[in-house]
């Protein structure tokens, strides 16, 4: 009786890796490319033609987004204010939230427009906004690319309608949608599935998400959806369970069922063969460091936010090590400057993250009466020892 419990549950194993296996495989069956990587990390779960050029719509628009995340964090702009809109924003065409020339619009619901609705006139009317015009705001989206190490991807305009040489890839979308929630203000639209724009007025508009996975898909909050004759059907999708998050790209589906059943498909994936585990809290002190005519003797560092590795489900203790980086440094340093970075890696020595390192007190310039004390203490001490 043993030996038949024991081969049941060999073959249970055994058939359960198998049906792993073959959903691996059977991922992304229609799409051009794809991915999932982990949020924190960065690590790539699954990829799929991840390098390939190809049209990407209005996902697009999370660049833009993040300049626009930039601005309000800068103080450059705020949402309570409002923005006129120009007859070239009123102009664009596809997907819309009507906005009229003259109009003026908070740019809480500008937003709100462009990550519900993908509103081109809206992320033109926030382009002109921030940078003056649509092709200098364009140059700005282009250069925030660059900043962010990607080399597939080029821009032609905000909005993501299909023009030459507007391109990006699987990869280069799954960095930008990770730099994009960085900025967490951005959950407070893209978790929103239904809402009104201009409401108990004669124009009100009601707003329903394009990201249909943020009310059927257990903890979907965003991210960007988009479509064009060229791009097809394509989505970025970050989801969030047992404090692993997850962002999902898939580009060139056939159809809008198709895509939201394989990104759905994609995430379940990584919800139910992976897990992350902490190992170093935002704000935990990592250790010290002197620094040479300092206000204090020693200077403690801490991590700028949480330091995890990623690892399947069940697998036995994964081994790392972690090497601090400090920049060159000089004073003063203000609280939350970054100082350097976190290196973390597996026992082959792959990096499997890496997180900026700051001060959590202010670090000033020692006075010349100080730093004259410190050097005769030291003298004295040389003398007697």
């Amino acid at each position: 009786m043993k030996k038949v419990i024991i081969i049941c549950l060999l073959l249970a194993i055994f058939f359960s890796n198998m049906k792993v296996f073959k959903a691996e495989d059977n991922l992304l069956k229609n799409a051009k490319a794809g991915l999932l990587m982990e949020a924190s990390t960065g690590q790539i779960i699954y990829e799929k033609n991840i390098h390939e050029k190809l049209s990407v719509a209005s996902m697009t628009k999370m660049v833009g987004m993040i300049l626009i995340m930039e601005a309000l964090e800068n103080g450059n702009i705020r949402l309570d204010e409002k923005v006129k809109v120009s007859k070239n924003a009123a102009g664009m065409g596809g997907s819309q939230i009507w906005l009229e020339e003259g109009e003026e619009m908070l740019i809480s619901d500008l937003i709100k427009g462009i990550m519900m609705a993908s509103a081109n006139d809206g992320i033109v009317a926030m382009a002109e906004r921030i940078a003056g015009t649509e092709e200098e705001f364009v140059e700005r989206m282009n250069a925030k690319v660059k900043e962010l190490g990607l080399k597939n991807t080029h821009f032609v305009n905000p909005t993501g309608l299909d023009e030459d040489n507007h391109y990006s890839t699987a990869y280069d979308m799954g960095i930008i949608a990770r730099e994009l929630i960085k900025h967490e203000d951005i959950f407070n639209y893209t978790k929103i599935y239904e809402d009104y724009l201009r409401k108990g007025t004669s124009r009100e508009y009601w707003l329903v998400n394009t990201n249909k996975l943020v009310r059927t898909y257990q903890g979907a909050d965003g991210l960007k959806t988009g479509m064009t004759d060229n791009a097809l059907y394509c989505m970025a999708v970050t989801a969030k369970r047992n404090n692993m998050r997850l962002i999902a790209i898939v580009l060139g589906e056939p159809d809008g069922k198709t895509r939201n059943s394989e990104t759905s498909e994609l995430l379940d994936y990584g919800f139910n063969l992976y897990e992350t585990k902490t190992i170093k809290k935002k704000g935990e002190i990592l250790g010290e460091i002197t620094i040479d005519k300092a206000n204090v003797d020693s200077i403690p560092i801490v991590a700028s936010s949480d330091v995890t590795i990623l690892k399947k489900q069940g697998e036995s203790k994964q081994e790392y090590k972690s090497n601090i980086n400090l920049n060159t440094l000089k004073l003063p340093i203000n609280k939350g400057d970054v100082i350097g970075s976190l290196v973390v890696k597996d026992d082959l020595g792959n990096k499997i993250d890496e997180v900026y390192i700051t001060t959590n007190q202010d670090i000033k310039k020692d006075n010349f009466f100080n730093i004259f004390l410190k050097c005769f203490k030291s003298m004295i001490q040389g003398e007697l020892f």
